[in-house]
């Protein structure tokens, strides 16, 4: 009997986490969601996600899939994602359960993402936002942030904005779908969507607009950045707490 294949929509406070991906050391979210299916199942289920997130940042949307094993499963569909939750601490939740085709990879499948990233721009932090935005007490030009966030936009080589990996990635282009601040009285959310994502790209781009925000950086500094293909010659690293992966993408038919 074919084992019988669910998506997954999961959201978390990355806080007290050590990113999505089962760790050797410290503690990931996908250990706590595989450990909910097994005390439910009764057996070792894995659940493979559509992205990682490092230590720290949060998820509104992540995407995963598992398959259950048909003769284990004895509940109306529509309760697997309360039973799992009641499993699960309270900084992570299933959000949605649906049953996919039994070809879906939620990796694989995906053909964009978006992530968001808030800024408290204030001389005082807000203290309901402390693990959720980075605090920026200076002030920022946002006209120029903005100008500078457009030539994010396209298909570009962003190895000057990603983090060190002890492997050479085979590629470093991809393509920046939108790329937007809006600010929400002293609250500034960077939107950022694209066809996938280096490691610690998006606090790459975020720093970076900072920085240029605070005159630390010429405000067309961004094309010479990139043709650098150099992580020196960006910005800084955003903290990671301020980061969301809000959404996935997927084509219609997944």
């Amino acid at each position: 009997m074919d084992p019988l294949k669910f998506k997954l929509t999961i959201a978390y406070d990355g806080t007290n986490y050590a990113g999505w991906q089962l760790q050797k050391t410290g503690l990931g979210v996908q250990q706590k969601i595989e450990e909910a299916l097994e005390k439910l199942f009764g057996c070792k289920i894995r659940a493979h996600s559509s992205s990682r997130t490092d230590a720290g940042v949060h998820a509104l949307g992540m995407i995963a899939h598992v398959e259950i094993p048909a003769e284990k499963f004895r509940m109306a569909a529509r309760k697997l994602a309360l039973a799992i939750n009641a499993h699960l601490p309270p900084d992570i939740r299933v959000m949605a359960i649906a049953r996919c085709r039994a070809d879906f990879h939620a990796r694989f499948d995906a053909t964009g993402k978006q992530y968001r990233y808030c800024v408290w721009n204030h001389p005082g932090m807000n203290p309901l936002l402390r693990t959720q935005a980075w605090h920026v007490p200076a002030s920022l030009d946002l006209y120029v942030m903005r100008a500078a966030a457009r030539v994010f936009l396209g298909k570009h080589d962003f190895k000057s904005f990603a983090g060190t990996r002890t492997y050479e990635m085979e590629s470093t282009v991809r393509t920046v779908t939108r790329c937007e601040i809006k600010r929400t009285g002293r609250l500034l959310t960077f939107i950022i969507e694209g066809d996938g994502f280096l490691y610690k790209m998006c606090r790459g781009i975020v720093g970076t607009l900072v920085q240029i925000g605070q005159e630390k950086f010429k405000p067309d500094a961004v094309m010479k950045i990139l043709q650098h293909r150099d992580r020196r010659a960006a910005g800084m690293t955003a903290p990671a707490h301020g980061l969301v992966l809000w959404k996935v993408f997927y084509s219609r038919r997944k």
